[in-house]
């Protein structure tokens, strides 16, 4: 019981990472486990974590594959968020760091892996403020990685599950920014938004939408994201609703690459996101590719599955230009 206020305090979201609560407060329980930067043998990458604001403690972790010593092609960029329901996980995950080894090797880019700060100590929209600040940066070439072996005009915006609602809000925000002066270039230099198994919601459920998922999930945006306007249907949480279909017209890139999985409850949004920038006139191109028998997130935890690798040849593909 809350005795300030004479409320019950109650557990308004929980999996087996963490209970978040209606006064705001969490319990992790997991999620959290971190493995440190370094030589990868296994792939032939090296990582090295950096700080890029340390006013607000942003930072990220850089990936570069094996290069060779006479080597001068230099390679796309890829800024990339890490998932975790905006409340858990980091780019030092054992599991998600593995991953981003993995998908590093196999499509030849320079990542930068962000570490955004968390909700519900740091509320959204600071995971957005923070993806900002490292696309800009990372964009600027302001890490040595970057500047010698990064292609800044070549610049792909990606994300997992949370991470990829951060990657769509992330891409909106550069398309927006083309009018504005101090970052006119910035949308130009972003070739394609990756979205594996992005998380959104809204105040009303969707036809194929799970009634006990979608209830869970309103609860857990409205801790995470309590100044949200329109409630549910802010753009940055439901880029579906009216407010948010002027922004997909917009969005950064020439190419938008969403991947769902048939039994991910997040999919009927995700399916749904795919047909809306479609209709939004949006000028690039749209790749929708859909795992059957799978569920959320299913390549971070098991990277070799062959239906993680089927997903990881989609999208080696789809940074080559292939797809």
């Amino acid at each position: 019981m809350d005795s300030s206020s004479g409320n019950a305090v109650v557990i308004v979201f929980e999996c087996d990472c963490f209970r978040l609560y209606s006064d705001g407060h969490v319990e992790r329980t997991g999620g959290m486990d971190t493995v440190p930067a370094g030589f990868d043998a296994a792939t032939g990458v090296t990582s090295k974590d950096v700080v890029i604001d340390a006013a607000t403690g942003l930072a990220a972790r850089l990936y570069l594959p094996a290069i060779q010593t006479a080597a001068t092609t230099k390679l796309p960029v890829l800024v990339i968020f890490h998932g975790g329901y905006f409340v858990v996980g980091s780019p030092g995950n054992h599991n998600f760091h593995g991953y981003v080894n993995s998908l590093v090797a196999s499509a030849r880019v320079v990542a930068v892996s962000v570490d955004y700060r968390l909700a519900p100590e740091h509320p959204l929209p600071a995971a957005y403020d923070d993806a900002w600040a490292a696309l800009t940066w990372a964009a600027s070439g302001a890490d040595p990685w970057l500047a010698d072996h990064g292609d800044l005009g070549r610049v792909f915006v990606a994300g997992a599950s949370a991470g990829a609602n951060v990657a769509h809000n992330t891409a909106v925000a550069a398309g927006a920014s083309a009018t504005h002066a101090a970052t006119p270039a910035l949308a130009a230099r972003i070739e394609g938004v990756i979205l594996l198994h992005p998380s959104f919601c809204g105040e009303w459920r969707l036809e194929d939408e799970v009634e006990e998922f979608w209830q869970a999930n309103k609860k857990r945006w409205a801790v995470i994201f309590p100044g949200a306007t329109d409630g549910l249907d802010d753009p940055r949480i439901n880029p579906m609703a009216a407010a948010g279909e002027p922004g997909l017209a917009k969005l950064a890139g020439k190419r938008l690459f969403v991947s769902t999985a048939s039994k991910d409850p997040r999919a009927p949004r995700g399916r749904a996101y795919c047909e809306a920038v479609r209709a939004s006139g949006w000028p690039g191109k749209v790749e929708w590719f859909e795992t059957e028998g799978e569920g959320h997130c299913f390549f971070v935890s098991d990277h070799f599955s062959r239906e993680a690798v089927a997903l990881m040849d989609r999208v080696v593909a789809f940074v080559a230009g292939h797809s």
